[in-house]
């Protein structure tokens, strides 16, 4: 409910409909609902405050009516005067029309947002009067069919084309779930979305209470798309249905939580990791797809041109030291890995992983699980795994000062390290290290190299054409007047197998920094970033930046996505 609840309480003490000493009860009732409900409501549960003398006040103060929709009969015609899915939505009901305005009943009058964007959606004059709300939802019940039906309906709209018999079996529940009971439709729907994500190849599905609807959002090749969403009177049941999957407890509703959900759609094996935070309106869900049969475990594959392919082989051939991969979450830093570790994984060498989770079992490694609840931690596990006799481990993340320094004497003592940091470019990770407390002469001395990376969308080879950079993105990229007349750029247009987008898939952007015998004195002599970042360049390493360029001027991506993609890292 959009009211303002401050307001209010101000009104009611004024009216002295309340006391204080029951409003500070309420509050902290409120605090303990986690946001299902405001200090308002909990003074009506509480027996404190009546609904029918809340909305007296109100409406007198709103100088509106208020009606008792109980014994009011609404005419067929002023019904549908009004479009189901938009009384369900904003929660009114129409009740009479007269020279072209709309009167509706509301149980908020102090949501004005309401009225305006019902006059911006109908086109027309639209006036208030006041009902209690479960008289408004005793009529959307009875004439606009919410419920079961309205949920079968939005699942024909969303289902729309024949090929949607793919089945998914969730794993967590045992078994297949019979659809003959009364949840049947929320089961269906939540499958049906979890379905459309999948084939969209979407790497998450994003559940957002707003304040009134529920919007759905799946990210598409890095980008957020907003997809039809279901009613907002169902959000209750389908967040319900989402944490049993993921088996997160129902009952609880304050706190955070996080669960899997393990399902088979068609052939394929997917996992879902799940994610539950409350906010005002409700809990918001993240569901992270973990598609085991798209990691792309082919090095060449990744993205690196040849000279950049040669590197990462040397590197990964080394017998010991720390190889880094950094970038923000997304980047794509555990594909990178995990094509690394497939690549040097030979029977002549044990090789031992300890992630937070692990993502995508890769067979012949072992693979150890973080888990803080029985103190399995990242140095925990790293301490153990050394006494397995590795010829390469793998770290999830380099968090703290205790995990930089077993992976460094592992390094020292002959393994091969790989692991992630959280840093902007490839020369910041030295910087990241010695502000944890390693020193620097053991960061000089075990480091091998840093790969920062970035995904850049791809351009849709279906509606690719050419086109000319504008005047912003040739005075933000530096672009010359020869330069522009010697390079050819393309863009999507935008077609139905991309979604409108224009773009279609995503390719990898690398910066590798290898630690030289040159750049290994700067960092002993704990010089600045800046400045061990001018050496590298000046001994051949490319920005994110320049391996952007090369890819748009291959015709792969866009000068628009590469502004977008390096523009903090340039900065």
């Amino acid at each position: 409910m959009a009211r303002d609840t401050e307001y209010i309480l101000e009104l009611l003490l004024e009216y002295g409909m309340v006391t204080r000493e029951q409003i500070d009860r309420a509050r902290e009732e409120a605090k303990l609902s986690g946001g299902t409900l405001d200090t308002v409501e909990c003074l009506k549960k509480d027996g404190a405050l009546e609904e029918r003398d809340l909305l007296t006040m109100l409406a007198q103060q709103y100088g509106m009516e208020v009606l008792d929709l109980s014994s009011y009969e609404i005419p067929q015609e002023i019904i549908e005067s009004l479009p189901s899915d938009i009384a369900a939505r904003y929660n009114v009901v129409p009740v009479m029309k007269h020279d072209n305005v709309l009167t509706v009943a509301m149980s908020d009058p102090t949501d004005m947002e309401t009225l305006d964007a019902l006059r911006y959606v109908l086109g027309t004059e639209v006036d208030a009067v006041v009902a209690s709300r479960a008289q408004i939802d005793n009529i959307l019940d009875r004439h606009y069919r919410v419920g079961t039906d309205s949920v079968e309906g939005y699942l024909a709209e969303i289902s729309g084309d024949e090929d949607m018999d793919t089945e998914i079996v969730t794993s967590n529940l045992g078994e297949k779930e019979s659809m003959d009971d009364e949840n049947a439709p929320i089961i269906r729907l939540v499958t049906q979305l979890i379905i459309d994500a999948f084939k969209m190849k979407a790497s998450d599905i994003h559940l957002e209470p707003m304040e009134k609807r529920y919007r759905v959002r799946y990210r598409i090749d890095g980008a957020l798309r907003e997809m039809e969403g279901p009613p907002k009177y169902i959000q209750a049941n389908f967040t319900s249905r989402v944490k049993i999957m993921a088996r997160l407890d129902i009952t609880e509703k304050r706190i955070p939580q996080d669960g899997r959900i393990q399902v088979t759609i068609g052939e394929k094996d997917v996992d879902l990791r799940v994610s539950s935070v409350p906010t005002v309106h409700g809990e918001s869900i993240v569901m992270r797809i973990l598609d085991k049969a798209s990691i792309q475990l082919d090095v060449p594959k990744l993205g690196f041109y040849a000279d950049d392919l040669e590197i990462v082989n040397r590197i990964i051939s080394l017998p010991d030291g720390i190889f880094l991969v950094t970038g923000p979450t997304g980047s794509g830093k555990t594909t990178s890995l995990y094509a690394f570790l497939n690549t040097i994984n030979t029977t002549s060498r044990k090789i031992i992983t300890v992630e937070d989770p692990v993502e995508y079992q890769l067979s012949g490694i072992n693979q150890v699980q973080v888990d803080r609840h029985v103190d399995m931690t990242f140095s925990a596990a790293l301490r153990s795994m050394l006494r397995q006799a590795p010829n390469i481990i793998m770290v999830g993340e380099i968090r703290d000062l205790e995990t930089a320094e077993i992976a460094i004497n592992a390094a020292l003592t002959g393994h091969l390290v790989f692991s992630t940091l959280h840093t902007n470019d490839a020369p910041g990770a030295i910087t990241r290290l010695v502000d944890m407390g390693v020193k620097p002469f053991l960061v000089a001395t075990a480091l091998r190299a840093v790969m920062a990376q970035r995904l850049l969308r791809r351009v849709c080879s279906n509606c690719k054409a050419p086109y000319k950079p504008t005047q912003a993105e040739i005075r933000m990229l530096g672009l010359s007047p020869e330069y522009l007349e010697n390079h050819k750029f393309y863009k999507g247009k935008g077609c139905d197998r991309c979604g409108r987008t224009g773009y279609k898939g995503r390719i990898g952007i690398y910066e590798i920094f290898q630690i030289t015998e040159d750049i290994g004195k700067l960092i002993f002599a704990n010089e600045p970033t800046g400045v061990i970042r001018e050496a590298a360049r000046r001994n051949g390493m490319r920005s994110l930046r320049d391996d952007a360029m090369r890819k748009a001027e291959a015709g792969i991506s866009t000068l628009e996505e590469v502004i977008f993609v390096t523009l903090m890292d340039e900065n």
